[in-house]
């Protein structure tokens, strides 16, 4: 229940209010452990509203005037305090024996480390060299933009749904590694019966063995700052065939998965069009990629213009949450980026920083070349900063 009220993205009551029964052998347990709980709080909850019922309507003042006279019974104590403590050991001992399994990790046939980023999730297949970040798609991040005019019923798992699903075959042991590279966040999805804490500097282990190809979401269910609501999880497993083709293709670089609709390269999505009703502008730390504003053939490196359009795209995306739009920041964690010392000294040394982080500033390696000389053009020429052009082959040298 908590975990439902710190992610209220997910909100999907089409299969009842319930807990999932789930497509594992833990979801099943973790759901029987949960019915029967309830069952014994729903019993228990009927003996003693039922006892004060019946004492109130039988015992009260204007039907016995004259109260009982009588002291404590050392055999009720006994029977009160012996029944609840035989109730928490029923309860207890099969929660401990699941609890115990959820925790079992040996013998994974595969593991995946996760890290939870502001907003957004980072996946990396343990040696197999494919990793790629996962974000609130360029479709639900559009239209949940104040005043963008979207109708978000008419807006497909609105939410609940990414660019890039975390892809993992199915009837495997599946061991989750669970970080964070900044502030607290927590990798939930019911219908695996995994949830575990992102927290940084600290690794959390769990495991999963999905039965049944398909499609299964979660969330982030911990409070971990402004955009907490858009970090959603897509699990989609396939086959053991299929799966193996989408690694094939991971490695090989091809760019679209025909099987399960994954894009593949690059990372980041094109943005929605902006053909909405009011023209609605991205601006949440999302990975979207601006378009091919800044694109020139081969050879031909693109214009100040060029570069300042499509930067400003791609700061709405991914720095405007921290840096605001006006680059002002939120000091002390989010530095101004008006007058920068970093903005307007060398150009190699921001580069570098954008690349690798810094402090609370994530890195974002991920984002390619061109969007990288994009952005960083255009945080050196706007808000009356004067400091140059940085082209895709500049931030190239420096990776």
């Amino acid at each position: 229940m908590l975990a439902a009220l710190a992610a209220p993205a997910y909100t999907d009551t089409s299969k009842g209010y319930n807990l999932p029964t789930g497509v594992t052998e833990i979801s099943r347990e973790v759901f029987a452990l949960h019915m029967w709980i309830f069952w014994v709080c729903v019993v228990i909850g009927v003996i003693v509203f039922g006892a004060m019922i019946w004492s109130i309507i039988f015992h009260r003042r204007s039907k016995n005037p004259k109260p009982a006279d009588f002291h404590e019974s050392t055999t009720v104590e006994i029977v009160w305090t012996a029944i609840p403590f035989v109730i928490l050991i029923a309860i207890a001992v099969p929660a401990a024996a699941t609890l115990i399994k959820m925790e079992d990790v040996r013998d994974a046939d595969m593991s995946i480390k996760i890290t939870g980023y502001q907003w957004k999730w980072h996946y990396d297949y343990l040696g197999e060299d494919v990793s790629f970040f996962s974000t609130l798609s360029a479709q639900s991040n559009a239209a949940r933009q104040l005043k963008s005019g979207v109708d978000v019923t008419a807006v497909p798992n609105y939410l609940v749904d990414v660019d890039r699903p975390l892809v993992v075959p199915v009837g495997k042991k599946i061991r989750f590694l669970i970080t964070s590279n900044d502030v607290i966040h927590a990798w939930w999805v019911p219908e695996i019966a995994v949830k575990k804490d992102a927290i940084p500097g600290y690794i959390n282990e769990i495991w999963t063995r999905i039965e049944q190809p398909g499609t299964y979401r979660g969330v982030c269910a911990e409070l971990c700052g402004r955009d907490h609501g858009y970090m959603p999880i897509v699990v989609e497993a396939l086959p053991q065939d299929e799966y193996e083709a989408w690694l094939t293709r991971q490695k090989g670089g091809e760019a679209v998965n025909q099987t399960s609709a994954i894009v593949a390269a690059p990372i980041a999505v094109a943005a929605a069009p902006a053909q909405t009703a009011t023209d609605a502008t991205v601006d949440a730390p999302i990975e979207v990629a601006a378009g091919d504003a800044a694109a020139k053939p081969a050879g031909q490196a693109p214009t100040k213009d060029a570069l300042m359009q499509k930067g400003e795209s791609v700061y709405k995306a991914n720095c405007a949450a921290c840096h605001q739009a006006n680059g002002t920041g939120l000091p002390p964690n989010f530095p101004s980026l008006v007058g920068s010392a970093v903005v307007k000294g060398d150009a190699a040394a921001q580069i570098l920083q954008v690349l690798k982080g810094k402090n609370l500033m994530p890195p974002f390696g991920h984002l390619s070349d061109a969007d990288l000389a994009a952005v960083i053009t255009y945080t050196r020429n706007s808000w009356g900063n004067d400091a140059g052009v940085v082209q895709p082959a500049d931030v190239a040298a420096q990776r």
